[in-house]
């Protein structure tokens, strides 16, 4: 007999050899209809296979993040034979899944496989699901499986296999379809019902593009068909509201080629849009107690090899500028940290100095790879809402939850109210990804849970997450369409303040190591921008819209009613703009309505007579005519309303 403990702390014994299946239906049937995979002792399991010592067991369905990534991988391995089926010869390569879906690359030969043949490759995933065949996983010896993959002649898997240690190889079967996997399967094929093939693109084998481009196969898959067609409605809203379309339609920012890929160019419209959101976190941060600094876009290398950076992220940098002078190599900063540690490193502090605040809107480079940039959310420059807080031990606590009330407050002002905070800790097997001594790890990452605990946070742990230098808390944020975005992200760091040899004089009139607190409430501004466009769909708070109130005059004989409402309107700090146009009034509230401006107002003969106007809400509301005294209280109370609910 064994002992099994559950998650509830309830413990079960059990015959040695039970399955994790067999215990789920010893609970409920209801359960073991739904069980998808498991988790032995902190390991993925299959839900077939035997238990033979004690231990935790989890049981994962479709609710749970490892369920959908049981069913998805498992979906790539019916992919997989669907697709060696229809194309004899090709070659498999990896077929993971991921956040949402899977993909499989292969190799295709001499095939061409194009979105034409996804209806074929559909029709046969199902009719392989429907056959319910078993997930087997077993093991195989390293030579064995080297057999098995240079007799099909596949380069690809065979390399993989040479990178593997014997004795932890495994293979998995399904029908007469066999694939190198690590686990994590279904417990058969019967659990997919719905299958959707979405894209097909190339991809470079392990993502180098010195290697040979491959053919990658996207796709998703449900245990019932009603989650596809939502999911199916979900990606044609997502298509409206693609922050690219949006910011075209609105004006908000544009590309160049001359330019260069990834360096996006801000329109009047999306500058203003920056401006608001930028002037906004500045007045919170004012009454926090940051102080503005400036940064310049570049730093000598040296500054950058002294934190790390150039050491981790030198190969995805701008490469370095040389100057006439000699053996003389600047950078584009990847990041406003090292700068900041050399402001705080130009005064003498002391103890009663602390904590100091810094913050800047700094724009950092990253040289990422042309296949991966995608509008605003994917760039090569962007400005970070930074700031870099200097504490003692004593303060980190306060400081921290001080933050994250500050995160609160901008996601509760711009409608981002579904989140989860993730603490992001380091990867212990892999320490070479790390700067910095285990004591200090294990403080800051003790820090940051106790602050996520203090403050009732709802918070998951991502082991191998962390920053180089420290651990973190990032906010995970749904939008409008149930997507989950990084956004803001607070960092506990005694690396740098070590490497920059940063100090204040403590109350003994000794020399301390400040603690530096990283934080972002936006991340970047163009991610957030984009990631804001797509969850409001372009209808901003009224507080953050770049136009607020367009004036639409019936005729051009309104115009001068019309421009002294819209002085009245700017003395009360409301933007408008007066659309005298020689065109009918229908189509100029139509023109509004795409444009997505909050507030119209209609002034004809009517309103200038009795010194009123005509107030049309965006979407179609009619507020009916009123004075514009009533209207500028009107537009304030919403604005009051969407700021003053969140105040931190």
């Amino acid at each position: 007999m064994i002992e099994v403990k559950l998650p509830d702390g309830a413990v079960m014994k059990v015959s040695s050899g039970t399955t994790p299946m067999e215990i789920a239906e010893s609970i409920s049937s209801g359960l073991a209809r739904n069980v998808l995979s498991a988790a032995y002792n902190d390991k993925t399991v299959e839900a077939n296979t035997p238990l033979v010592e004690n231990g935790d067991l989890v049981l994962y369905t479709w609710d749970q993040k490892e369920g959908k990534q049981a069913f998805w991988h498992s979906s790539a391995h019916i992919l997989a034979q669907a697709l060696e089926e229809q194309y004899p010869g090709i070659q498999l390569t990896i077929g993971p899944a991921i956040e949402n879906g899977f993909y499989y690359d292969i190799d295709p030969g001499d095939h061409t496989v194009t979105e034409k043949d996804f209806g074929l490759l559909e029709k046969r995933m199902l009719e392989i699901a429907r056959e319910k065949h078993p997930f087997v996983l077993r093991s195989i010896s390293k030579s064995d499986a080297l057999a098995h993959y240079t007799d099909q002649k596949n380069s690809y898997k065979v390399e993989l296999i040479e990178n593997l240690e014997d004795g932890s190889i495994t293979f998995c079967d399904h029908s007469d379809f066999t694939d190198l996997c690590r686990g994590g399967h279904l417990p058969h094929t019967g659990f997919v019902k719905a299958v959707k093939l979405t894209n097909i693109a190339g991809a470079y084998w392990r993502g180098d593009e010195s290697n040979t481009q491959l053919t990658r196969i996207y796709g998703i898959s449900f245990p019932k068909q009603k989650l596809l067609t939502e999911y199916l409605n979900m990606l044609e809203e997502a298509k409206k509201r693609d922050h690219r379309k949006l910011g075209a339609e609105l004006g908000l920012f544009t590309f160049s080629k001359k330019v260069g890929q990834g360096l996006p160019l801000w329109l009047p419209k999306g500058a203003a849009l920056r401006e608001r959101l930028e002037q906004f976190l500045k007045e919170a941060q004012r009454k926090a107690g940051y102080e503005q600094v400036v940064s310049p876009h570049i730093g000598h290398k040296d500054l950058y090899v002294t934190s790390g950076h150039y050491e981790k992220y030198g190969a995805d940098s701008f490469q370095p500028i040389k100057t006439p002078a000699d053996d003389e190599e600047f950078l584009l900063k990847p990041m406003n940290c090292p700068h900041h540690c050399e402001i705080y490193a130009s005064s003498n502090m002391s103890y009663r100095d602390l904590p100091i605040r810094y913050a800047e809107f700094g724009t950092v480079y990253r040289y990422e790879q042309s296949g991966e940039l995608h509008g605003l959310t994917r760039v090569r420059g962007f400005t970070q809402d930074d700031a870099h807080i200097f504490c003692t031990p004593e303060q980190l606590n306060e400081e921290f939850k001080a933050v994250i009330d500050l995160v609160l407050y901008v996601f509760g002002s711009l409608g981002f109210e579904d989140f989860t905070a993730q603490v992001s800790l380091r990867d212990p097997e892999k320490p070479e990804k790390y700067i910095g001594n285990t004591e200090n790890w294990d403080k800051a990452e003790k820090a940051i849970i106790n602050a996520a605990q203090e403050k009732g946070l709802n918070y998951v742990i991502e082991t191998g997450e962390a920053a180089f230098y420290g651990p973190k808390l990032d906010f995970m944020v749904k939008d409008a369409l149930g997507r989950s975005w990084q956004l803001g992200t607070i960092q506990v760091d005694y690396n740098l303040p070590e490497r920059f040899d940063l100090s204040y004089k403590g109350s003994d009139n000794e020399f301390h190591r400040p603690i530096m607190i990283h934080r972002a409430p936006f991340g970047s501004m163009e991610r957030f921008v984009a990631i804001l466009l797509e969850h409001t769909g372009g209808n901003f708070p009224l507080w953050l819209t770049p136009k607020q109130v367009n004036i639409l005059c019936v005729s051009e004989k309104h115009e001068k009613y019309a421009k002294k409402v819209s002085e009245l309107l700017e003395n009360a700090e409301i933007r408008a703009l007066v659309d005298n146009r020689n065109e009918t009034i229908g189509k100029k509230i139509r023109e509004s309505e795409v444009s997505k401006v909050p507030y119209m107002i209609v002034v004809g003969e009517q309103e200038a007579h009795q010194n009123m106007v005509s107030v049309r809400e965006h979407g179609g509301k009619d507020h009916g005519s009123m004075p514009v005294s009533e209207f500028v209280s009107l537009l304030q109370g919403v604005v009051d309303q969407e700021l003053k609910t969140f105040e931190p």
